[in-house]
């Protein structure tokens, strides 16, 4: 996974940072992109179609940011395709008063855990420093079981 962090992004806000020290994920500061290759990746936002099973073998790449800050990495990474979320619940509570949020938005480690859910991947450790874990898998229980299910079903396993 690709974790690109917009420079102005406020450290003591940002939910990902303990996953530096966590194998398998690899972070870009924005604007710069690694020497990674993005071949075979998708990008996970808002507007395209849904992750699911189908995209398993794929790479996953997701920005890090404010929204207002995240929709202005979009453009530099338009040449990755697309895959949204399913209706997850965010369990981080919004404070902006200049911007408002999108329906359905969530926090970056949010994210990166219901993308793994949703492609039937492995979770361990992603929550474990995030302080609205417990809530998260709470409000989303129905959905957790709905896609390991359906993962279940196709023959794959978590």
């Amino acid at each position: 996974m690709i974790i690109v962090v917009h420079p102005r992004e406020k450290k003591r806000k940002c939910t990902v940072r303990h996953l530096r020290e966590q194998p398998g994920h690899i972070f870009w500061k924005f604007p710069r992109r690694g020497d990674e290759s993005v071949q075979n990746y998708v990008r996970i936002g808002m507007g395209g179609d849904e992750l699911g099973p189908a995209d398993a073998d794929t790479g996953l790449l997701i920005l890090d940011g404010t929204w207002k800050l995240a929709h202005r990495m979009e453009p530099f990474f338009q040449d990755i395709p697309l895959r949204s979320l399913g209706p997850w619940q965010t369990a981080y509570p919004r404070t902006s008063k200049v911007f408002d949020d999108p329906e359905g938005g969530l926090a970056t480690v949010e994210a990166i855990y219901a993308a793994q859910v949703q492609v039937g991947r492995s979770t361990t450790g992603l929550l474990d420093n995030y302080h609205w874990a417990n809530e998260f898998v709470s409000i989303n229980a129905d959905l957790i079981d709905y896609y390991r299910q359906r993962i279940e079903d196709q023959g794959r396993r978590i």
